[in-house]
């Protein structure tokens, strides 16, 4: 059997998981009882300055807050629902076409290059914001990038937020948005793409599609995707790294999220779902994100499910950080524009073979 050899995650002594220089235990490749693993792609480095100052600055800002409570977020949540925030896009420049459709009774942007270019290739996104925050400026910026690099037709559906909108309605919803899509240009030519929230809604949807007979998408590309509704893996250590988020709250959002759901259903929690059968991932996490370790556990979940997986971790990163305006943000973003602009060749060659890729990722 080939041996493959890959970069092994260690712990280190802080207590936080990282690599210990280059090296990597061998694994084999098996299909059987043997279980199936990811693909790790994980510097032996720590955050720039940027990141550095701009963790510092997120801290200052009292966001973190926001998710101290359940009342807190309670409270916002009222607030938002007296009085929503625009959904409309900003940041996007002149350079770019948009059109407003309606599915589902959303509305759902389409961004598409300018002029004459002809997108070949599809990219749905689904915007994060813990289920209760609207589409925000730094989500359509990417949208503006992702379009800019890949010349993809970005669609960008406007789920509504809870309590209005809950798992019930808005995964089956979603995925039937990504049916037709695929049913109207064919799944090669579909990326699905979504940050935190939307990484969820992305992977529970790719389950709603499988479970209903339909084809998968391209690519699932999961920007620290939130998957596990009660966050029992975050330990205090864990949550006490993140700047941005805090346990309690986003319990919560999840909670409201659920509606007459428990929250470990699929459709709230997808890593309690099923894995076989869905499309490749490329996933992004950063070990000081409360998510990290359900992270952790979404990958090699699909990997043994026989899902060919390829997560991308870095050391001392937060919550989103490919979204961010830094140096590790902005390589993050390349590596993204670089599969969807791989799927759009892999689409127009033909190709829609998967392959299986070997290293197990342990905290």
């Amino acid at each position: 059997m080939d041996k493959k050899r890959n970069e092994t995650p260690r712990k280190g002594g802080n207590g936080e998981t990282s690599l210990k220089g280059r090296e990597a235990d061998e694994h084999r490749n098996t299909v059987g009882s043997i279980a199936l693993l990811p693909k790790i792609v994980w510097p032996d480095i720590q955050p720039g300055l940027q990141s550095r100052l701009l963790d510092h600055l997120l801290l200052l800002s009292g966001r973190r807050k926001w998710w101290a409570s359940a009342a807190a977020v309670q409270e916002r949540v009222r607030r938002l629902a007296r009085r929503p925030a625009p959904h409309r896009p900003v940041r996007l420049g002149r350079d770019v076409k948009v059109d407003l459709r309606f599915a589902e009774g959303w509305p759902v942007y389409h961004v598409e290059p300018p002029g004459n270019r002809s997108a070949r290739h599809h990219v749905i996104f689904l915007h994060g914001g813990a289920y209760v925050h609207e589409i925000v400026g730094t989500h359509w910026k990417f949208v503006r990038y992702l379009v800019g690099e890949t010349n993809s037709h970005c669609v960008v559906p406007i789920y509504p937020l809870a309590p209005r909108g809950i798992a019930r309605e808005v995964v089956p919803a979603t995925g039937r948005i990504l049916r037709d899509l695929i049913e109207a240009v064919g799944a090669q030519n579909v990326t699905v793409v979504g940050n935190s929230a939307g990484g969820g809604l992305s992977l529970a949807a790719a389950q709603w599609l499988r479970d209903a007979g339909h084809p998968q998408p391209g690519r699932l590309i999961l920007i620290c995707p939130g998957v596990n509704g009660t966050l029992n893996a975050c330990t205090q250590a864990d949550a006490a790294r993140d700047v941005m988020q805090d346990v309690p709250g986003m319990v919560e959002a999840f909670r409201i999220y659920a509606g007459d759901l428990d929250v470990t259903d699929p459709f709230v929690s997808p890593l309690n779902g099923n894995f076989e059968d869905l499309a490749p991932m490329l996933i992004f996490t950063g070990t000081h994100d409360l998510y990290h370790p359900d992270i952790v556990t979404l990958a090699n979940k699909a990997a043994r499910g026989g899902v060919r997986v390829e997560m991308h971790v870095r050391n001392g990163l937060q919550h989103n950080y490919p979204l961010l305006p830094t140096p590790e943000g902005r390589e993050a973003r390349s590596i993204i524009a670089r599969a969807v602009g791989t799927d759009s060749e892999n689409a127009v060659a033909g190709s829609g073979k998967r392959g299986l890729n070997a290293v197990e990722l342990g905290l």
